[in-house]
């Protein structure tokens, strides 16, 4: 996998372009530019909580776990390995996510319309059948309900546990209450406003969730064989590690993964909060030279 040009910078700035070009993807840099720069009315302002949760480090985690628990919906996991890609082009994957992410968090009020207007486009045309012969469409607004609300769960959970600067109870009713603006765009109908209706969501869903081979089978690929080069792979465990640990109680078993538990489970969260600090000091901005 090629590495991006990093001659005569710091280690610091190294390990941030480093970071940066994997999950921005080489128009990285040019739509960090457009999505900040552009002069325009946002969607949120910088007072927001989604714009605090989404700018954090503790996002790596949270992503990481989003995608282990939206997999247990047997239909979204079907679309998802029909029609995403994930194992061809996995970090094209998760640049088009996070640049989603960006846009609408950040960018003008046009642009994350017109991003999400792209989404819905593409929603619209992924259909079929899974192994079990059940229909599915991606825009069908229950199956985007879950995913919308597994994603939510997963970044606040990480957020809290791993953020610079976890949100207090209203920040949280908050920053669930922003994310229902995007899902609504997206077309999830009477998205959650407040953590316990999220949380009530969840458990609404539970009976129709399992692991199907589909889903084991992105579990293996995600956890144990990312396309990352040696030396990332110690770092990457650790991360894996704590993306199941951020799991609801009765997820991993589905999964057939087992947190780790007792000092070990310590050890491991402790790693979590060492691993967040390292990214979002390499990622953060140089500081601006004294006049």
């Amino acid at each position: 996998m090629d590495m991006p040009a990093t001659g005569g910078l710091s280690l610091r700035e190294r390990l941030g372009s480093t970071l940066f070009s994997r999950v921005a993807g080489p128009s990285g840099p040019a739509n960090r530019a457009r999505i900040h720069s552009t002069p325009g009315p946002r969607w949120f302002g910088p007072e927001r909580p989604i714009r605090t949760v989404h700018g954090d480090a503790s996002m790596f985690v949270g992503g990481l776990s989003a995608l282990l628990l939206q997999s247990l919906h047997p239909l979204a996991m079907a679309a998802v390995a029909a029609h995403s890609g994930f194992r061809g082009d996995p970090w094209g994957r998760l640049q088009r996510t996070s640049t989603f992410l960006a846009v609408t968090t950040y960018g003008t009020a046009q642009d994350a319309q017109d991003a999400v207007d792209r989404v819905r486009a593409v929603h619209e045309r992924i259909r079929g059948t899974t192994a079990a012969g059940e229909p599915y469409r991606a825009a069908d607004p229950h199956l985007l309900g879950w995913v919308h609300a597994a994603e939510v769960d997963s970044f606040l959970r990480a957020h809290q546990r791993f953020g610079s600067h976890p949100l207090d109870a209203a920040g949280c009713d908050a920053y669930v209450t922003d994310t229902a603006l995007v899902a609504m765009a997206l077309g999830v109908v009477d998205p959650p406003r407040d953590r316990g209706a999220l949380t009530d969501l969840l458990k609404e869903y539970r009976p129709e969730l399992r692991a199907t081979p589909e889903a084991l089978d992105a579990a293996r690929f995600i956890l144990c064989h990312p396309p990352l080069p040696w030396p990332a792979r110690a770092p990457y465990a650790l991360l894996a590690a704590n993306a199941i640990d951020l799991l609801p109680r009765w997820a991993p078993a589905l999964l057939g993964l087992r947190p780790a538990t007792g000092p070990r489970g310590t050890c491991v969260r402790l790693s979590g909060h060492a691993l967040t600090r390292t990214i979002r000091w390499a990622m953060a901005p140089p500081p601006r030279p004294l006049r």
